[in-house]
């Protein structure tokens, strides 16, 4: 009985030292918590210090590169092209540097970063596919900003820019076509900027009782007499074929690139004039019918 007494009391006291212990170690916590918050704080304070001085130290490293390329004649495409690599490199790097001052492992990071940069790699290969196209484009120059291209699957406008991963090209009509840069890189491109001319094709149908010796020479003055054709240049008026319901005029000359568009459209609003003064007749598509 007296060894069991002695075993309670033991048990007791060890329960009194434990709560002893317990209630100091809350005692110190809650000591020692606004010191922590303090400090805590006064990292996150410099951390977003250090933000924004880097954000504004971005900026001007941007700033002072894209003077740079200004200076030596860079093309536009290029520029931005490396300007936006210059800033996703730069916001990584101050991005681990506020990391690192929160007691982050770089090293850790960045291994981790890349182990699962292969996985990320094998989900995205068609977006490195377009970032590698964008990199060849602006390496081998088969357009820059300002040409009117045509890809191989029927997309055409003026390059209007060249991103990281795509192609931002204007339509005639004002709509902006966004192409896949690895599309661009493995296709069939033209470029209908090279030269400073380009050669237009307009084809009418006449009549077949119409006379076309008449009707060529018609359209061979209308050729002649427009300010926008380059009267240097071939300029021909021939039967393109001979199709169902009307024989198939074209017209071929050439005219510079800045006014090619504005020449087209005017040569054939004029043709049309110039057959209805003639009275050579556009017919209308037609199937004979005999009994």
């Amino acid at each position: 009985m007296e060894e069991q007494a002695i075993q309670e009391q033991i048990e007791e006291i060890e329960y009194i030292a434990s709560d002893e212990l317990q209630v100091g170690a809350i005692e110190r916590y809650l000591q020692e918590l606004p010191d922590t918050l303090i400090r805590f704080g006064v990292r996150v304070l410099l951390a977003l210090v250090v933000f924004f001085v880097g954000v504004q130290l971005i900026k001007l490293i941007r700033r002072i590169l894209r003077k740079s390329f200004e200076r030596r004649n860079v093309d536009i495409g290029v520029t931005r092209f490396l300007d936006s690599c210059v800033k996703a490199v730069l916001y990584i790097l101050l991005l681990f540097m506020i990391a690192s001052s929160f007691g982050l492992d770089a090293t850790s990071v960045v291994a981790l970063v890349g182990s699962a940069g292969v996985a990320i790699g094998l989900a995205v290969q068609g977006s490195l596919s377009n970032f590698a196209g964008g990199v060849l484009i602006l390496l081998l120059h088969p357009f820059k900003t300002g040409d009117y291209i045509r890809d191989g699957v029927g997309n055409e406008g003026t390059v209007e820019e060249v991103q990281l991963f795509y192609t931002r090209l204007i339509t005639p009509d004002r709509h902006m076509v966004v192409v896949p840069n690895g599309t661009l890189a493995n296709g069939n491109i033209l470029n209908m900027s090279t030269v400073d001319n380009r050669r237009m094709n307009i084809k009418v149908g006449i009549s077949y009782d119409a006379d076309i010796r008449k009707a060529k020479e018609v359209l061979q003055q209308v050729l002649e007499q427009d300010p926008g054709v380059l009267q240097d240049q071939e300029k021909i008026v021939f039967v393109d074929e001979l199709a169902d319901s009307s024989v198939i005029l074209n017209l071929r000359c050439y005219s510079s690139n800045e006014i090619f568009w504005e020449t087209k459209w005017r040569l054939t609003e004029n043709v049309k004039y110039a057959l209805d003064e003639a009275g050579i007749s556009i017919p209308f598509p037609q199937m004979d019918v005999h009994m």
